[in-house]
């Protein structure tokens, strides 16, 4: 007799699974995030553990040194940006995750992509969430090639790998996971089992096949991939797409790639030809102040394989509180107030009694501790008055002690700045070049107190 479906509760942020319903999951601890699903019987003769053996057989064990390491077929997707943020092009048989707000132009970037990809490869393009007139009608405003690239309206998993094998696309683009469904399953798209398998079989799909696949992932109103956290483990990489409410510029960066560096930035301007590359962000990160004005440092930073230049603005007033604020925008809001602590222990400023607010320009994270040097700098400067040189650019990390500390690639970054037009720049006494830049003046600091003397 075939066993009756049972039902379970999944958590859809970590996936764990539960008897019965909790307010909150035991795993992770978030709350309200239990979902029920119905769990298919396993079919008679093993299921999903049948065939084992076989494939055991298929299957040879090997040393390491017999398997040949040749590095991995990449094609270029026509966007520059784009290729760099997977690592120099797009791998075959990979699996990519984009995640992004809505609106934010996930679908015009793959659109252009895959328009861009059908003129010397095969490419379908699946899509849940729209009908085949609006993604026609997109592609004619985007003015993008379009008599080779497929098109298919369909939300069955099944389905659509039917139809895949049939065609044998080398690119294939899934918009959105959250809209698929298995008829193996009884639970409605977009809940945690079906998200979770049908990617599972999509990704199986895959790599037998040898198909790029790019799926598009809906996120929480906390910005994170929505659904459960094993999918950013399946896939091969995972790309963000960023952007400031209002701002033409876009940001995708890479949280995970197999085949390629982590944190890498692909930039690019929202028009009305859609998404165009931007080669030298650090030109629209920059702000070029027609006069000095105090509060202002530039940082050069670096994200994934790239130094960035990026202005870091600081204004520092009295507070009418007891509790006096720190607002940082683009940075982390403690590290901002541990650097104020060190600031009045190590260099005599207190700003006990002030309001702090700090943002980088143009919607930009930054993550890394180089960044230390320029937000105190950009705060000392907003609290005395007194601007600081238009020609400087600094980078460094700020102990406890008051010791200034290294960073990696200081020369990459350097350069960069020179490459900019700026003549000075303050950094670590490790970072120091060990031959000259031409046309750029290196102070080498290593206290604190060296680097305010610096720009005093």
């Amino acid at each position: 007799m075939a066993k009756a479906a049972k039902t379970s509760y999944v958590c859809s942020d970590c996936g764990a699974s539960f008897p019965k319903w909790q307010g909150q999951c035991g795993d992770c601890g978030a709350w309200n995030t239990l979902q029920e699903t119905v769990d298919k019987p396993a079919p008679a003769g093993g299921g999903r553990f049948a065939g084992y053996a076989g494939d055991a057989k298929a299957q040879a064990i090997r040393t390491l040194s017999e398997i040949s390491a040749e590095s991995a077929a990449r094609s270029s997707t026509g966007l520059g940006e784009l290729d760099r943020v997977l690592g120099g092009g797009m791998v075959l048989g990979s699996v990519t995750l984009i995640g992004g707000d809505p609106g934010i132009g996930k679908s015009t970037l793959l659109i252009q992509a895959l328009a861009l990809l059908s003129e010397k490869m095969s490419a379908l393009y699946v899509s849940g969430e729209e009908s085949a007139e609006q993604i026609s009608l997109r592609a004619q405003r985007l003015g993008l090639p379009s008599e080779r690239l497929q098109l298919l309206t369909e939300t069955c998993v099944e389905r659509i790998i039917a139809l895949a094998q049939q065609h044998r696309p080398k690119v294939l683009v899934l918009d959105s996971i959250q809209t698929i469904y298995t008829e193996e399953m009884q639970s409605a798209p977009g809940s945690v089992a079906q998200v979770r398998e049908s990617a599972a079989r999509l990704v199986r799909f895959a790599k037998q096949t040898g198909t790029s696949l790019f799926l598009v992932g809906h996120v929480t109103k906390e910005g994170a991939l929505a659904g459960p956290r094993v999918l950013e483990h399946m896939v091969d990489t995972v790309l963000y797409f960023e952007g400031e409410t209002g701002s033409q510029f876009r940001l995708i960066r890479a949280i995970k790639n197999r085949f390629g560096a982590v944190n890498e930035l692909g930039v690019f301007a929202m028009t009305d030809k859609g998404l165009r590359e931007v080669s030298n962000p650090s030109a629209i990160f920059l702000s070029r102040h027609e006069q000095q004005v105090p509060g202002s440092a530039i940082l050069v930073t670096r994200e994934g394989t790239r130094p960035l230049l990026v202005e870091v603005q600081a204004l520092v007033d009295q507070s009418p509180l007891g509790n006096p604020r720190r607002v940082a925008l683009g940075l982390e809001q403690n590290r901002l107030s541990m650097l104020l602590a060190v600031l009045h222990r190590h260099g005599g400023v207190g700003m006990f009694d002030q309001d702090v607010f700090l943002n980088v320009v143009g919607g930009v994270r930054v993550t890394e501790p180089a960044a230390d040097m320029a937000v105190l700098l950009a705060a000392l400067s907003s609290f005395r008055d007194r601007p600081l040189p238009t020609d400087l650019a600094t980078f460094g990390e700020v102990g406890l002690a008051g010791e200034i500390r290294p960073v990696p690639n200081g020369l990459d970054r350097l350069r960069e700045a020179a490459k900019h037009g700026f003549t000075r720049a303050v950094v670590p006494k490790a970072n120091a070049p060990k031959k000259p830049i031409e046309g750029m003046q290196v102070v080498a600091v290593s206290r604190l107190t060296e680097a305010i003397d610096a720009i005093a």
